[in-house]
């Protein structure tokens, strides 16, 4: 069915769909993790290659054994391997004592890694596999999903004619039961518009074509106007999702009611295409293993990331106006930014009154005034989605510069509350932050000053230890993908990032302002 949509519609949503059957919910048992299935996208070639293929890895074995032995060792086996940076750590204490300026921030590096690995390794559990171990005193404050929950899923595309069918087909192969697929085409000029109302005349998907461009976060939130699901969930429109991918997540949101929002984990569709691409792919398998596991091990994921992105309705719907209008600066923020809409789930405890008040006549806060829970958010790793990444320079560039943008948005947004959710999620997240805000001056220090003053051997330190710690991480990679030679690439992405891309931070932030709905990986 094709949907005409050129404005804003003032109807109020519609309502949740009624709780379904016993029988209709016995679907949404998923497969054991390790047997994860890939889309099926018939001849399509924008299928991940084989290599893709979840390996079933050591540390699986620990799932046979009793919850509390199993911790145990996993926390001993995380030490262990963790040992040789705690050696260099107690190695460089010292040292620290005499000079805390020059050699404070490498410690604090070392640390936040060391940090990030044990609670990523020793703490982390899957929720869509077993339940959570630290979860809120009061569950009965969460109200509690049908047994099949509706899910509602939303995609902006514009100008992805080489991607866009096979996006939408691995939505529609999905093997959830229940399921509402809204596709808006935010004003495509490429043939995107075609390819989708011919997917449209054959699969069960809504399309709205719109006539003029409006931008991902409006597009977005017109698709919403449409949903009626308990769960709203989105992708990108260069991704391809496995078929179990969102069974796994709203298996996560059913086993635990405190969770208002699940991040699936990405990998690059496009590895193999150039070294950029594949950088890319082992960067991703860490940013999602490792830092969004650490956040999820406190129920604290700071970015639900776009290439698979679930959301309880009751956590999200009354502030999905307040992502579309979203203002920074004096400004409108048109970046879709996925830490922004996060924040909104982290955050209503303290910030949801005050923005359900200013967007009181939206129907999306007229429909149904949604209470302001402490929502947690995690992240499934068994829910697996492949995206387009850039393969040249240019656009990897223009990507990280947004990212950066969205980067600086958010810390005064979610910085601003985050350390009243616990020591742990505060830690990561300032922990970060500062890492990002320190990288390029600490870039100019020791690759622009050091060197004018001919102490070459501090930059050459400096260069090393960038390269230790993106080993660190490509060995990470490799426990998680045993087989697989990619971790090899991990310190050219630790490199390129400390050289190159910190000192993106100062245009990001000068240029912030200015944006555009581009999604090109080309």
């Amino acid at each position: 069915m094709t949907v005409q949509a050129t404005g804003y519609s003032t109807t109020p949503a519609p309502a949740p769909a009624p709780p379904r059957t016993q029988d209709q919910a016995r679907a949404l048992s998923p497969s054991p993790p390790e047997q994860s299935r890939r889309p099926v996208l018939g001849s399509l070639n924008h299928a991940p290659p084989p290599r893709h293929r979840r390996s079933r890895r050591p540390a699986g074995r620990l799932g046979r054994l009793d919850p509390v032995l199993r911790q145990a060792v996993r926390r001993l086996i995380t030490l262990l391997l963790l040992l040789p940076l705690l050696l260099l750590l107690a190695r460089s204490a010292p040292e620290l004592l005499q000079s805390p300026l020059l050699l404070g921030y490498g410690f604090l590096v070392l640390l936040g890694a060391i940090a990030i690995f044990y609670v990523a390794y020793a703490l982390y559990d899957d929720p869509a596999v077993r339940q959570l171990r630290r979860r809120p005193r009061n569950l009965s404050q969460f109200p509690a999903l049908p047994a099949l929950p509706r899910v509602s899923f939303l995609l902006a595309v514009k100008d992805e004619a080489e991607c866009i069918e096979a996006c939408v087909r691995s939505m529609v192969a999905s093997d959830y039961p229940d399921l509402q697929i809204v596709v808006v085409d935010d004003g495509s000029s490429d043939g995107t518009r075609e390819i989708l109302a011919s997917l449209a005349a054959e699969l069960a998907i809504t399309v709205l074509p719109l006539e003029q461009n409006v931008g991902k976060k409006h597009a977005l939130v017109r698709a919403a106007e449409l949903a009626d699901g308990d769960v709203i969930a989105f992708t990108d429109s260069d991704c391809v999702l496995a078929e179990d991918a969102l069974t796994r997540c709203v298996t996560a949101l059913l086993r635990h009611p405190e969770l208002g929002a699940v991040s699936g984990h990405a990998r690059a569709l496009n590895a193999d295409e150039s070294i950029l691409s594949r950088i890319q792919d082992v960067w991703y398998e860490g940013q999602f293993r490792v830092s969004k596991a650490a956040e999820s091990a406190f129920g604290s994921v700071t970015c639900v990331s776009g290439p698979l992105a679930v959301f309880r309705r009751d956590a999200v719907y009354n502030y999905l106006p307040a992502w579309a209008g979203d203002r920074f600066l004096g400004g409108e923020f048109r970046f879709a930014t996925d830490r922004q809409l996060t924040g909104y789930v982290l955050g209503q405890q303290w910030k949801g009154r005050r923005l359900k008040r200013r967007y009181a006549d939206s129907p999306f806060v007229r429909a149904a005034d949604y209470p302001e829970l402490p929502w947690r958010v995690g992240y499934v790793e068994s829910a697996k989605v492949w995206t387009n990444v850039p393969t040249r320079f240019r656009p990897f560039m223009r990507q990280q510069v947004r990212w950066k943008k969205s980067f600086v948005r958010n810390l005064f947004f979610t910085g601003t509350f985050i350390w009243r959710r616990g020591l742990g999620p505060a830690a990561l997240y300032y922990l970060h932050a500062l890492w990002v805000l320190a990288a390029p001056v600490m870039a100019v220090r020791h690759l622009v000053w050091v060197p004018l003053q001919g102490t070459y051997f501090l930059t050459l330190l400096y260069l090393a230890g960038v390269l230790v710690k993106g080993t660190f991480w490509g060995l990470a990679f490799r426990l998680d993908n045993p087989g697989s030679t990619g971790w090899r690439y991990r310190p050219l992405m630790s490199l390129l990032s400390s050289v190159l891309l910190s000192w993106l931070l100062f245009y990001s932030a000068a240029t912030i302002r200015r944006g555009v709905w581009s999604r090109s990986a080309t």
